[in-house]
């Protein structure tokens, strides 16, 4: 519950100080707290940590779209509501740190081919969760298994 009472901290914050945007991603988070909070799956850390990397992902894949439609202003602010976003999760870990973790997991599942990314990638994902993203940890799985 930690983080809840954060947002609502820095909800009040961003109030006095008028930061319009900032307390629109903030009250986004609240809501999505709150959404988890009378789901049936429960309000707990990792439901928590994955509600707020959708959030992210989705505000960068739109900011996408509107940089391809030239709509530079609005995908500024998707952006910059990823960011404040980010600042709530867990530290993401560096390409090295995702290699060596990645290694050490393929050594461990005896992993040898292609083939084997399947069981590779289950352990992966719950053991980085949280912490990288699943498209880069799928890169540099391919990516170790191939050679």
């Amino acid at each position: 519950m930690a983080l809840e009472e954060k947002i609502n901290s820095d909800i009040k914050t961003a109030m006095l100080a008028k930061e319009a945007a900032k307390l629109e991603a903030l009250r986004a988070v609240k809501s999505a707290i709150l959404l988890l909070k009378t789901s049936p799956e429960g309000y707990t850390d990792d439901t928590e940590i994955k509600a707020l990397q959708k959030m992210v992902k989705q505000r960068k894949e739109t900011a996408e779209i509107y940089v391809t439609q030239s709509r530079k202003d609005l995908a500024d602010v998707e952006l910059f509501q990823a960011g404040v976003i980010e600042a709530y999760l867990p530290k993401q870990m560096s390409a090295e740190e995702i290699k060596a973790e990645i290694a050490i997991i393929i050594s461990s599942v005896g992993a040898s081919s292609p083939a084997d990314m399947g069981k590779v990638m289950g352990v992966a994902s719950k053991q980085l969760a949280g912490k990288a993203d699943g498209k880069i940890i799928s890169i540099v799985v391919k990516e170790l298994l191939s050679k």
